[in-house]
């Protein structure tokens, strides 16, 4: 009798099924977790590329997170970049770097970046990048007088910067320098025809004075003694030329060096890099091994799942705007993309 009441009240009890805990809420572009990720991500990228300028983030366009366990997670990062004034082989920090505005021809950069968090720790893993000019069409909306980004390799542009290093060599006292690469050039037709670049410049282990003698005898200082910098100058091509330079070296950086993969430096050009092109291509210069062995599955497509938009009837309509929200209710914002930072290209 006995064992018949249990069994009757094990029947009757409340049967408990275990409720598997929500999702956590997707990582928004904006969380402060996914801009750590971000900044970490612009760190790796500027200090694993060999040419050009410092790039700075415009915008998170997209961020997806795979758990792989307990205090264990994979992001992956699409970042927007904007380049920055301050050459690749200057100690300014980023946060110091000015981004150029729109319209210096601005560039711009498309990152995907994998990272992992582990136990609250953030580390890169792969990057993918590459970088682009804006279209001229562009800049001649905005503004038509603006002069636009010249080719690397244009005959103005390299006896602008052969005459610009000759005029300081001969004017200094300090170091000889040699050219390493040219950064960035514009040609200005009206009311005036000249060409302004912009290169990185290497002290040589021979003074300006000493160079006149035997300019071949002048080698770039070693690693440990290097001393790189960055010049400007303006050359006025008619009606009489003339050149304004300015010439700044950052003194010696402690495992600072440049990449030359046995180009010449009399041009300052790239091999397949820099030629016919008007800006060096993150995707070039950004030498990581992860990078160029990436799978697609290591870099699933970003686009973000959104509901199909289709026209509502306005009884639809009407029965949508009944739901009641709470006093004071403010929509969330969109997860991504995120704000930008400094403007749109």
């Amino acid at each position: 009798m006995k064992v018949l009441v249990a069994l009757i009240l094990l029947v009757h009890l409340p049967i408990h099924k275990a409720v598997p805990a929500a999702p956590p809420p997707p990582l928004g572009c904006d969380d402060p977790e996914s801009e750590a990720a971000a900044e970490l991500a612009v760190n790796y990228i500027n200090d694993h590329s060999h040419h050009g300028y410092k790039f700075a983030l415009n915008r998170i366009e997209n961020v997806r997170v795979l758990p792989q366990g307990p205090n264990n997670k994979i992001l992956f990062l699409e970042l927007d970049l904007l380049e920055t004034k301050c050459h690749i082989l200057s100690p300014t920090p980023l946060e110091n770097c000015t981004v150029r505005s729109f319209t210096e021809h601005a560039v711009e950069g498309d990152c995907d970046i994998k990272l992992q968090n582990l136990d609250g720790k953030l580390s890169v893993l792969a990057s993918k990048c590459h970088s682009h000019a804006d279209s001229n069409e562009d800049i001649i909306q905005i503004c038509p007088d603006c002069p636009r980004l010249a080719k690397l390799n244009d005959t103005e542009v390299l006896t602008a910067v052969t005459a610009a290093l000759n005029d300081h060599n001969s004017k200094t006292t300090d170091a000889y320098l040699k050219l390493l690469e040219i950064g960035r050039a514009k040609i200005q037709y009206h009311p005036v025809h000249l060409v302004s670049v912009e290169f990185a410049v290497a002290a040589t282990n021979c003074s300006a004075e000493e160079a006149k003698d035997n300019v071949d005898a002048c080698q770039l200082l070693p690693d440990d003694q290097s001393n790189f910098g960055f010049c400007k100058a303006t050359m006025v091509m008619q009606p009489v030329q003339d050149i304004r330079v300015d010439c700044k070296l950052y003194g010696h950086q402690p495992g600072v060096t440049y990449s030359q993969p046995g180009q010449d430096t009399s041009a300052g050009l790239l091999p397949n890099v820099a030629q016919g092109f008007t800006n060096h291509n993150l995707r070039l210069s950004h030498n990581n091994p992860f990078a160029s062995e990436s799978s697609s599955s290591e870099f699933p497509t970003f686009a973000v799942a959104a509901k199909s938009v289709v026209k509502r009837t306005v009884g639809e309509a009407a029965q949508h705007d009944k739901v009641t929200r709470p006093v004071g209710f403010v929509p969330p914002p969109p997860p991504c993309p995120g704000r930008i930072h400094h403007f749109k290209i």
